[in-house]
């Protein structure tokens, strides 16, 4: 059994978030905060809570890092990333992820997210290299874009 950095797999809850025009709410960790996702655009979401359910787990972080209420509309394929420094794993997450549109809130960036922009489906390709990889990819199976990631 390898040793690892972390205590174990982290369970990253999350949502790809339409509002009423179809655009896709992204954000952006503080860079004080550091961390695996630091300074890329990502979609709203984050560690899953002993007890919680999938669902729940989902709704509280969007509601923490961004002030919205959505609507669940649909679980999109899970998908996990390992990151490993020569023999050491220092990171492994398992993404489960949903659709989701907007219902109430008004949006206000939470302590840990510096930035919070809704972004045309058209725009999101051009910025790509501003995404994180993991995000990129999680947007691909939202069929929200057709490049980058996996």
């Amino acid at each position: 059994m390898e040793n690892s950095g972390q205590a174990g797999i982290m369970v990253a809850v999350g949502a790809v978030i339409e509002d009423e025009s179809g655009r896709v709410l992204l954000v952006k960790h503080v860079k004080e905060k550091g961390g695996y996702w630091a300074g890329k655009w990502i979609c709203p979401g984050g560690k899953l809570e002993l007890g919680e359910t999938i669902e729940q787990g989902i709704m509280r972080e969007i509601r923490e890092e961004t002030n919205l209420e959505i609507r669940l509309t649909g679980a999109i394929q899970p998908f996990d990333r390992v990151v490993k420094e020569g023999e050491l794993t220092i990171l492994h997450v398992i993404y489960v992820n949903y659709c989701a549109e907007m219902v109430g809130g008004e949006l206000k960036p939470g302590s840990d997210v510096g930035e919070a922009v809704w972004m045309s489906k058209e725009a999101i390709p051009g910025v790509v290299d501003e995404l994180h990889e993991d995000t990129a990819r999680l947007l691909k199976l939202a069929n929200i874009i057709s490049v980058g990631g996996n």
